[in-house]
């Protein structure tokens, strides 16, 4: 990723490395947070953009994509908090009417998963992609977005339980699911299984 000089230091990355090795991945985050591709090219471009400027923070070549995931989460929290407040959003959860993780798991096509995803309000729509698209911990989401990690894991809940009820209520014959931190939601997303 690097050169080494002459005096055995290694340099930092390059933005052409940085492009070449995480533009795929960095557009696929802001899509899934943004919904939109027009959108999700332009928090990329924007993202890069504040990395260039920035390259001297970035003190070793092995934690660039977690430093380019906080610059594009950072960027994209922006520009929703110059948009209009909106009353925060709920999610009711019908216990009676939750899918049997038991039952065939059905596949998940990426627009529908994106159109679900789509409708979360953002502060659980944050939750679930730095989860499964940054890997973060319970405690480092809560760090991050200063929120005890008990609201986290609810927030967490909830927005799976969202998905997994808009996923799989859609599909005819379907009467279940499984629980979507498995392998579904990670290779939807485009992401490894953890």
């Amino acid at each position: 990723m690097g050169d080494e000089s002459l005096d055995g230091n290694v340099e930092p990355p390059t933005i052409e490395c940085l492009v070449a090795l995480h533009h795929a991945v960095l557009y696929r985050y802001a899509y899934r947070l943004t919904g939109s591709p027009a959108d999700a090219e332009d928090l990329t471009q924007q993202t890069f953009l504040a990395a260039h400027a920035n390259l001297d923070q970035l003190r070793t070549a092995a934690a660039s994509r977690g430093w380019l995931f906080t610059i594009l989460r950072n960027s994209f929290l922006k520009t929703q908090r110059k948009r209009t407040p909106l009353a925060a959003g709920s999610i009711d959860l019908d216990v009676n009417n939750l899918p049997d993780p038991r039952a065939a798991e059905p596949s998940i096509d990426r627009e529908q998963l994106q159109s679900a995803i789509d409708e979360l309000p953002d502060e659980f729509k944050l939750v679930v992609l730095m989860f499964y698209f940054e890997s973060r911990s319970y405690r480092e989401i809560a760090e991050t977005l200063d929120m005890p990690v008990g609201t986290v894991m609810s927030r967490l809940s909830r927005a799976k339980g969202h998905l997994r009820r808009r996923l799989f209520e859609a599909e005819p014959g379907q009467n279940g699911a499984s629980d979507l931190k498995g392998v579904h939601l990670h290779a939807a997303a485009g992401s490894k299984t953890r």
